[in-house]
């Protein structure tokens, strides 16, 4: 080993230490010996799981494929294929990155152990390099943690755009009244992250609210954040249209649909029935005079969809067709993810619609995650700052699935 000769006294000797990491140590603070015995070097356990290793090193051989061939020159003539593959290189840079510094810290811990052997009775050596063992294996366990998370497989469609739907449940008017509140919620996030929001359809309540409000959102990793949003959203509260001051449940459904392309959902023109009439409203003359509006139906599942937001025919039928595409998409990635996940308790951002998934309760001012099991504040939580619960779920997912991934490994080691 070189770089660094350290020289101390401890009684009456003097003791040249030569150690590899050019960093002071920190006095070990852990030992309750007396100061006239040799501490013990506690046990730490450093080795990562088998199957993480594998996956790791196969990680590492295919960066360093890649990387060859970015340097091949008819790669470099071929503008599509070099970006493909720079993409690819792209994407496990942090997992090589973290793995080697996973393995340098392994071999300074290594070293580390062998140090303490030669330490002899050396109370002060031994102390320092026990500090030294301790700080590496703290790391070398944050760094695995890591590396499990980086190594889950990525969700295709986190990169898309989606289309938001909020639908008045049970409740009766004071649902629509919900439904609204939570179309704002949605918007106010929407801005606080920078993202694009378009009305797509709606059906106003008579009392005010929506019985059905969809819009699209556009933005980076929209579906990533809002995917965690699909399910059942109850509210507790005495209702604008309660006179006695009673508090009542409503419900709104929420369901998050990521954009599908024509090559994603192939729709048969035979499946569609498309009638027209006349939009009202906003507009001008145009939209009362001539038959603008689409109502859109889908033999096949039954989906109706009516769409009068566009001042002409054939935009209002793009639209009808895009929501439609979206909707068809849903229920194909919903079946796929209960497919794959069906052995799990709970299934966080499957997009299953029965599933209660808040409680907002008015009086307490209190968001109830169920999934979580986390509380909320209410007023800024309907301002928009869902950002905490969003990240929370994202991380319980991750441990699910980090769950699943160890269980399948030990399977496979059986």
């Amino acid at each position: 080993m070189n770089s660094l000769t350290l020289n101390f006294t401890a009684g009456f000797s003097t003791t040249t230490v030569v150690l590899s990491r050019r960093r002071r140590l920190s006095r070990c603070s852990f030992f309750s010996e007396s100061p006239f015995r040799r501490p013990r070097i506690s046990r730490f356990i450093c080795m990562a799981e088998p199957y993480l290793i594998t996956k790791l090193d196969s990680a590492e051989k295919t960066w360093k494929e890649l990387s060859v061939k970015l340097a091949d020159p008819d790669v470099v003539s071929n503008p599509s294929e070099y970006q493909k593959l720079a993409q690819s290189l792209a994407e496990l840079d942090e997992v090589v990155l973290t793995y080697r510094k996973f393995k340098d810290f392994e071999k300074q811990f290594d070293e580390a152990k062998a140090l303490a052997k030669e330490a002899g009775n050396d109370e002060a050596m031994a102390e320092m390099i026990a500090s030294e063992i301790e700080s590496l294996n703290d790391q070398i366990t944050e760094l695995e943690k890591r590396l499990k998370v980086l190594l889950l497989p990525a969700d295709p469609l986190d990169e898309r755009n989606i289309m938001l739907e909020v639908r008045a449940g049970t409740g009766g008017d004071e649902a629509g009244l919900w439904a609204g509140d939570l179309v704002s919620m949605y918007q106010k996030y929407c801005e606080q992250n920078k993202w694009k929001f378009s009305l797509v359809s709606c059906s106003e309540a008579e009392q005010g609210g929506y019985k059905t409000y969809v819009m699209e959102i556009q933005g980076k990793r929209v579906y990533s954040k809002l995917k965690y949003e699909s399910g059942v959203h109850r509210v507790q509260r005495v209702p604008r249209t309660e006179a006695q001051g009673r508090i009542h449940t409503s419900t709104a459904t929420v369901a998050i649909m990521p954009e599908a392309d024509e090559v994603d959902v192939e729709i048969d023109p035979k499946d569609i029935e498309l009638t027209t009439a006349r939009s009202g409203g906003a507009g001008g003359q145009n939209v009362n005079k001539v038959e603008t509006a689409v109502d859109l139906f889908h033999k096949p599942t039954g989906i109706r969809i009516f769409c009068t937001e566009e001042r002409t025919q054939l935009r209002n039928k793009s639209r009808a067709l895009q929501l439609l595409r979206a909707k068809l998409y849903q229920m194909k990635v919903r079946e796929q993810q209960e497919k794959m996940r069906n052995q799990r308790k709970m299934q966080v951002g499957s997009g299953a619609r029965a599933e209660k998934i808040r409680t907002y309760n008015y009086k307490d001012n209190r968001v109830t995650d169920h999934r979580l099991k986390m509380n909320f504040e209410l007023t800024s939580f309907l301002n928009g700052d869902i950002e905490t619960a969003v990240q929370s779920c994202a991380t319980m997912e991750q441990k699910e699935m980090l769950e699943e991934l160890a269980e399948s490994a030990g399977a496979a080691a059986r």
